[in-house]
Protein backbone atom coordinates (compact mmCIF):
# COMPACT_ATOMS: atom_id res chain seq x y z
CA UNK A 1 0.00 0.00 0.00
CA UNK A 2 2.83 2.47 0.71
CA UNK A 3 4.45 3.84 -2.44
CA UNK A 4 7.28 5.78 -0.81
CA UNK A 5 8.25 7.82 2.23
CA UNK A 6 10.51 10.84 2.50
CA UNK A 7 12.60 12.15 5.34
CA UNK A 8 13.84 15.71 5.52
CA UNK A 9 17.47 16.70 5.32
CA UNK A 10 19.46 19.88 5.76
CA UNK A 11 22.58 18.45 4.05
CA UNK A 12 21.80 16.66 0.78
CA UNK A 13 25.37 15.51 0.12
CA UNK A 14 25.90 14.02 3.57
CA UNK A 15 22.46 12.37 3.62
CA UNK A 16 22.91 11.03 0.07
CA UNK A 17 26.18 9.31 1.00
CA UNK A 18 24.57 7.81 4.12
CA UNK A 19 21.56 6.42 2.24
CA UNK A 20 23.57 5.29 -0.82
CA UNK A 21 25.69 3.07 1.44
CA UNK A 22 22.91 1.97 3.80
CA UNK A 23 20.26 1.12 1.20
CA UNK A 24 22.76 -0.67 -1.04
CA UNK A 25 22.78 -3.29 1.71
CA UNK A 26 19.13 -3.98 0.81
CA UNK A 27 19.72 -3.97 -2.94
CA UNK A 28 18.26 -0.48 -3.45
CA UNK A 29 19.72 2.18 -5.70
CA UNK A 30 18.90 5.73 -6.70
CA UNK A 31 15.76 5.69 -8.84
CA UNK A 32 15.03 9.42 -9.17
CA UNK A 33 16.72 12.65 -8.17
CA UNK A 34 16.46 16.38 -8.60
CA UNK A 35 17.85 19.52 -7.02
CA UNK A 36 15.89 19.03 -3.78
CA UNK A 37 15.34 15.26 -3.51
CA UNK A 38 16.78 11.79 -4.09
CA UNK A 39 14.68 8.61 -4.07
CA UNK A 40 15.92 5.03 -3.70
CA UNK A 41 14.21 1.74 -4.40
CA UNK A 42 14.80 -1.85 -5.41
CA UNK A 43 12.46 -1.40 -8.39
CA UNK A 44 9.95 1.13 -9.65
CA UNK A 45 7.04 -1.10 -8.59
CA UNK A 46 8.13 -1.54 -4.96
CA UNK A 47 8.06 0.96 -2.09
CA UNK A 48 10.88 3.48 -1.92
CA UNK A 49 12.46 5.98 0.43
CA UNK A 50 13.70 9.46 -0.32
CA UNK A 51 15.46 12.43 1.22
CA UNK A 52 14.10 15.87 0.55
CA UNK A 53 14.66 19.53 1.31
CA UNK A 54 11.35 20.83 2.69
CA UNK A 55 9.19 22.59 0.09
CA UNK A 56 8.56 25.58 2.36
CA UNK A 57 12.27 26.40 2.48
CA UNK A 58 12.41 26.01 6.25
CA UNK A 59 14.88 23.72 8.02
CA UNK A 60 14.09 20.02 8.00
CA UNK A 61 13.04 18.78 11.45
CA UNK A 62 12.42 15.35 12.89
CA UNK A 63 8.80 14.22 13.25
CA UNK A 64 8.09 13.15 16.83
CA UNK A 65 6.73 9.60 16.62
CA UNK A 66 7.60 9.27 12.93
CA UNK A 67 9.69 6.28 11.89
CA UNK A 68 10.58 4.52 8.65
CA UNK A 69 10.81 0.73 8.87
CA UNK A 70 13.10 -1.11 6.43
CA UNK A 71 11.84 -4.65 5.77
CA UNK A 72 14.50 -7.36 5.89
CA UNK A 73 14.38 -11.05 5.08
CA UNK A 74 16.07 -12.46 8.20
CA UNK A 75 17.70 -11.43 11.51
CA UNK A 76 21.18 -11.53 9.98
CA UNK A 77 20.13 -8.87 7.48
CA UNK A 78 18.70 -6.73 10.29
CA UNK A 79 22.03 -7.06 12.12
CA UNK A 80 23.95 -6.06 8.98
CA UNK A 81 21.75 -3.02 8.27
CA UNK A 82 21.83 -1.84 11.88
CA UNK A 83 25.63 -2.25 12.06
CA UNK A 84 26.10 -0.43 8.74
CA UNK A 85 23.93 2.48 9.90
CA UNK A 86 25.99 2.86 13.09
CA UNK A 87 29.24 2.64 11.07
CA UNK A 88 27.91 5.44 8.84
CA UNK A 89 27.36 7.70 11.85
CA UNK A 90 23.78 6.88 12.82
CA UNK A 91 22.75 7.16 16.47
CA UNK A 92 21.65 4.02 18.31
CA UNK A 93 17.98 3.99 19.32
CA UNK A 94 17.85 0.32 20.35
CA UNK A 95 20.29 -2.38 19.21
CA UNK A 96 19.26 -5.16 16.86
CA UNK A 97 17.62 -8.04 18.66
CA UNK A 98 14.35 -9.83 19.34
CA UNK A 99 11.31 -7.83 20.42
CA UNK A 100 8.81 -10.40 21.59
CA UNK A 101 8.43 -13.83 20.03
CA UNK A 102 8.19 -13.05 16.32
CA UNK A 103 9.65 -9.56 15.75
CA UNK A 104 13.36 -8.78 15.34
CA UNK A 105 14.52 -5.17 14.89
CA UNK A 106 17.27 -2.60 15.34
CA UNK A 107 16.50 1.11 15.71
CA UNK A 108 18.65 4.10 14.76
CA UNK A 109 18.55 7.77 13.78
CA UNK A 110 20.12 8.94 10.54
CA UNK A 111 22.50 11.90 10.30
CA UNK A 112 19.57 14.37 10.37
CA UNK A 113 17.91 12.69 13.36
CA UNK A 114 15.18 10.83 11.43
CA UNK A 115 14.26 7.55 13.14
CA UNK A 116 14.47 4.30 11.19
CA UNK A 117 14.47 0.65 12.00
CA UNK A 118 15.47 -2.51 10.20
CA UNK A 119 13.11 -5.39 11.01
CA UNK A 120 11.94 -8.87 10.08
CA UNK A 121 9.35 -11.29 11.31
CA UNK A 122 10.82 -14.50 12.73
Amino acid sequence: MIGYVTVGTNDMDKAAKFYDALLAELGAKRMMEGDTFIAWGASMDSPGIGIIKPYDGEAATVGNGTMVALACDKPETVDRIYKKAIELGAKDEGPAGPRGDTFYAGYFRDLDGNKLNAFCMT
